[in-house]
């Protein structure tokens, strides 16, 4: 197997290695997974900020990991060809950072909850479908897996649903959901693409890696 097909199982190894130490070990490792592969402004005041990278393979819910995992592979598995392994890697471990960052910043400077932590692949994830639909705008995804809508406006209204959903958090409502990881993860991806990507994107539709 090539290095470039081998890359995303590897990481939704990791995930789900990291998913069954939350859920099978013992009471002791269950306060060092809470230690280290949580992240939060309250984790890096206290200096663990290994946590910005830990929380990115980091699953509690059987359900967030399937569904981070499921697009993950969907639109991994075809960035992975078309930029190569090195390049992906360092992007989604650069989007899963920002997420993680952004996250802190906001849950302490705009939702007022330093300690509110994150953990999930969700906001590298959101920075691999930016750039899909970045590259490929035209190309048809499958929102919720049944409406096709293109890439995107797909992008976009998932966007629009995190900057709605971290209003509604600012003013104590919305869901438990990090949409603020999402946003940095996103944000990451746009500027992935124009500050790097859109100038080979003739060659990247031809076929070749960055």
């Amino acid at each position: 197997m090539s290095g470039r097909s081998f890359l995303v199982p590897l990481i939704i190894i990791v995930n789900v290695g990291v998913f069954l130490s939350w859920n099978y070990l013992g009471w002791a490792e269950a306060v060092y997974m809470q230690a280290n592969f949580l992240t939060s402004w309250v984790a890096l005041e206290e200096g663990r900020y290994w946590t910005l990278i830990t929380a990115v393979f980091s699953h509690k819910m059987l359900i967030h990991l399937l569904v981070n995992m499921f697009v993950l592979h969907s639109f991994g598995t075809l960035l992975a060809g078309v930029l190569g392994s090195r390049l992906f890697l360092m992007f989604y471990l650069s989007a899963g950072v920002i997420s993680s960052v952004v996250h802190c910043l906001v849950s302490a400077f705009y939702i007022g909850g330093p300690g509110i932590s994150a953990l999930g692949a969700s906001g590298a994830v959101a920075g691999l479908v930016l750039v899909f639909s970045l590259i490929f705008p035209k190309e048809r995804i499958l929102i919720f897996g049944l409406v096709p809508i293109p890439a995107l406006w797909g992008a976009l209204a998932f966007i629009a649903l995190d900057l709605w959903g971290l209003s509604a958090q600012s003013q104590g409502g919305g869901l438990p959901i990090g949409h603020g990881a999402h946003l940095g993860g996103a944000f990451t991806g746009v500027l992935f693409y124009f500050f790097y990507l859109r100038r080979r994107v003739r060659r990247l539709r031809g076929g070749g890696s960055v």
